[in-house]
């Protein structure tokens, strides 16, 4: 099954991108999913202050800058998983570094 991780997190506690790579515990968790051949696809998200929000209201479409809401959590980035069924998604997302202090949401693909 696929599924897609969505990454988690307070925006203002978020570490750099050099900080989450020299993280031991994303180094592992990172292992892991090569270790299992799992990851089809993953990528950073810039922050929710680059974020564009699009809805249409009785035709009328309204864009506005930023997120949908606000929110302390938001999804900082997306990783896309090849796995056997949901009991091995979770053992990976619960892997990932920001299950310990955000969270990782599971969301099956539609195949």
């Amino acid at each position: 099954m696929r599924y897609a991780l969505l990454i988690c997190n307070d925006e203002s506690i978020s570490p750099s991108m050099d900080e989450l790579n020299a993280d031991p515990v994303h180094q592992a968790w990172s292992a892991d999913l090569d270790r299992r051949r799992a990851e089809l696809y993953g990528a950073r998200l810039r922050p929710v202050a680059n974020a564009t929000t699009v809805r249409v209201r009785n035709g009328e479409t309204l864009v506005s800058d930023g997120p949908f809401a606000e929110t302390k959590d938001f999804v900082g980035g997306v990783v896309f998983i090849e796995c056997a069924d949901l009991d091995e998604a979770i053992e990976i997302a619960k892997g990932h570094p920001y299950a310990l202090h955000g969270s990782v949401e599971i969301r099956p693909v539609w195949e």
